[in-house]
């Protein structure tokens, strides 16, 4: 009655239905936990440069150049859930040009043998800090964010931004000169 491709194709869907249900299962044993954690943002060596932007022709746009200190523990992150962690420090500014500029500074994967302990004293910036003219010089309250997306077995992935850490600095009045 039941020929042998039959039962095969029943075990197979009864099979995928059970890993279904577990996957479920995994996504909502972590899906309301807390992923927000205490970080400490500080800068230093705030410079403003006046450099050639090669890809347009005598053109000259501003480089930020600046060391960061970052302290945070991510440990608590780290659940029989999460494979591993995507951090990266943002700077956010308005010009008068444009409204809202968005910059990464720096990022980091952190997998879940590695030290989650993140503790950075005067790094300098992993990508340059351009703007796309002259912004940059005397500049206030540029915003600084250390954000993480949490990348997890099976589930969402949630996308976490210390913002109540958010740190502000200002750029110099006068431009460094440049060296190479």
């Amino acid at each position: 009655m039941n020929t042998f491709l039959s039962r095969l194709n029943t075990i197979f869907a009864f099979t995928l239905t059970v890993l279904a249900a577990l996957t479920f299962l995994c996504f909502l044993s972590t899906v309301f936990l807390d992923y927000h954690v205490r970080v400490t943002l500080k800068t230093d060596n705030i410079e403003v440069k006046n450099v050639q932007d090669f890809s347009v022709s005598n053109s000259k746009n501003d480089l930020g150049v600046l060391t960061f200190d970052v302290q945070t523990n991510f440990e608590r992150l780290f659940n029989w859930n999460t494979k591993q962690l995507f951090v990266y420090l943002t700077a956010e500014y308005e010009t008068r040009n444009n409204k809202f500029n968005q910059v990464v500074l720096w990022d980091k994967i952190i997998l879940r043998e590695d030290k989650s302990k993140i503790k950075l004293n005067t790094m300098n910036t992993k990508y340059y800090f351009f703007d796309d003219g002259n912004g940059l010089k005397g500049l206030k309250n540029v915003s600084m964010y250390l954000s993480w997306n949490v990348i997890p077995t099976a589930g969402l992935l949630p996308l976490v931004t210390g913002e109540q850490y958010k740190h502000l600095f200002d750029f110099p009045q006068q431009y460094s000169p440049y060296q190479r």
